[in-house]
């Protein structure tokens, strides 16, 4: 029995020794890194946006900064997170180069965690330029893109998810995409994935304690039931988690859209009516589009990439049009939300149900596999009928009456009807982003979460075996905790944080 125990605790030992070096090692290359950028450089860069502005604002992070600020403006001991009204001049030769507003940032509280001065100036092109060339005089060096949001990350301000949030938030085109960025930048998904790391910390832990002491009675019997209902639980959570439709990442990269229908429905003259101009040719030559011509819009702050396709045939001899209608099925198969027109005369006239009439004209098209088979005509599709111009009042009142959604792109009528059930559509796509139900947004998350689930089933796996080794269980555990590591950029690689930061502009 003692033997076996020694032999236990050898093992453990080892792979401990092994996962805390491995750990160690990846920690320290990152902070090694990260002491070359603020130990020994000082730099600067424009952080407002690009171009003819009314203030611009240059930022300077490192341990010189503060020379900044005395050589340039004159302040020897600025009050910190106070702002001045100084005369910005020319290192050298003492040259006003503007008058602008001067404030001075301590370490390790300013956005860097380093010691950080910002100028906000005037934002005309020959002001940055000298400004910058001045700074350039001070030995000080031009910022990479995304290194001053890198150096708080390696100064422990900001991490990976956060910083992820933050560059969503800048690339934040609609309302709901800038909501969603702004609770990730804010730290909503971190919360969530350090509870989690957290409980896999103490479950770890208790495990340990459990093999190092178990034989000797000095640790109660019920430890590794409290652990495996600790873990059941968690992996339920991360599944439900995982089992969120892609809300997040929908919302992130635009709800693919496409209109189809037969040609000369209108899908061409509802494109250019939802992006505001004229981007698709319209004309009463039946297949006049081809191709997919792919747009992005807003509608109700969220973001569509809207596609028009060429018009779907049953049978056809021209070869490009065949083409067509190969490319706008395929189009249609991987769309997040389809819009169906239909021609409301021709369904007025034909004398069936709205169903009758519906499944009829999928039939026509060969749409069942795409909207019938996979249920998708309930759930991501809208129809609405087209040419209510054409109707007389009568017609046009049985439509409204029926509940079919009836423009007229001619006219411009109906929109604000098919726009709010549009919007209900995408509503249920994207979600609503709220602190209380954070959403994954990016793909690097959600593969690392996907792992970290998969060492947990390993982990149960593994104890379901009789006379199982539950050193080997253990580090299944280990395994998640560094799969949730990766996420927030505890456990990290120089890749993933290439990856990440390259997407910054310079300044930022």
């Amino acid at each position: 029995m003692h033997v076996m125990m020694i032999l236990r605790r050898v093992t453990i030992e080892s792979v401990k020794t092994f996962y805390s070096e491995h750990l160690r090692q990846s920690i320290t290359t990152s902070r090694i890194f990260g002491t070359s950028l603020t130990g020994y450089s000082t730099i600067y860069a424009l952080s407002s946006g690009q171009g003819k502005c009314g203030v611009a604002v240059v930022r300077i992070s490192g341990s010189r900064s503060l020379e900044a600020m005395q050589k340039m403006t004159k302040i020897c001991q600025p009050e910190p997170r106070r702002a001045y009204l100084r005369s910005i001049r020319d290192p050298d030769n003492g040259e006003v180069i503007d008058k602008g507003l001067c404030l001075w940032f301590p370490g390790p509280n300013s956005f860097t965690g380093e010691d950080s001065v910002e100028f906000q100036v005037h934002g005309g092109p020959a002001v940055l330029s000298a400004l910058l060339t001045a700074l350039s005089k001070l030995k000080f060096r031009h910022a990479l893109p995304g290194e001053f949001t890198k150096r708080a990350f390696f100064n422990n301000k900001l991490d990976l998810v956060e910083i992820e949030g933050l560059a969503d938030l800048i690339h934040a085109e609609t309302e709901q995409q800038r909501k969603q960025a702004l609770l990730q930048a804010d730290g909503n998904l971190s919360t969530l994935y350090n509870k989690w790391k957290d409980i896999l910390s103490r479950c770890v832990a208790h495990l340990e304690a459990f093999i190092d002491f178990s034989e000797e009675e000095n640790i109660e019997g019920d430890v590794l039931e409290k652990c495996n209902n600790q873990l059941n639980n968690l992996m339920r959570q991360i599944k439900n988690h995982l089992a969120d439709g892609r809300k997040g990442e929908i919302l992130r990269n635009g709800v693919r859209t496409v209109i189809i229908g037969e040609p000369n429905v209108g899908k061409s003259s509802l494109l250019n009516y939802l992006v505001q101009r004229n981007a698709a040719i319209v004309s009463p030559i039946a297949g006049t589009t081809r191709d997919i011509v792919e747009l992005s819009t807003d509608i109700s702050g969220y973001p569509i990439i809207l596609a028009d396709t060429a018009g779907i045939i049953k049978k056809s001899k021209d070869i490009i049009e065949k083409e067509g209608v190969r490319r706008a099925k395929a189009y249609a198969e991987k769309a997040d939300f389809i819009i169906l027109m239909i021609n409301a005369l021709a369904y007025l006239e034909s004398k069936k149900t709205y169903e009758e009439y519906l499944n009829t004209y999928i039939n026509k098209l060969e749409l069942e596999d795409i909207l019938l088979d996979s249920g998708r005509l309930q759930k991501h599709c809208l129809v609405i009928m087209n040419k209510t111009d054409l109707l007389n009042e009568e017609t046009n009142e049985r439509l409204r009456k029926s509940g079919i959604i009836g423009i007229s792109c001619v006219q411009e009528e109906g929109f604000d009807k098919f726009l709010e059930s549009a919007t209900n559509y995408f509503k249920e796509i994207c979600g609503n982003p709220s602190r209380e139900h954070p959403t994954i947004s990016q793909t690097r998350h959600r593969n690392h979460l996907t792992n970290c689930l998969e060492h947990l089933c390993r982990y149960f796996t593994i104890i379901a075996r009789e006379n199982y080794d539950i050193v080997i269980a253990t580090q299944e555990i280990r395994n998640a905790m560094r799969e949730l590591g990766k996420v927030t950029g505890h456990v990290s690689t120089e890749q993933i944080l290439d990856i990440i930061f390259k997407e910054f502009c310079i300044g930022k």
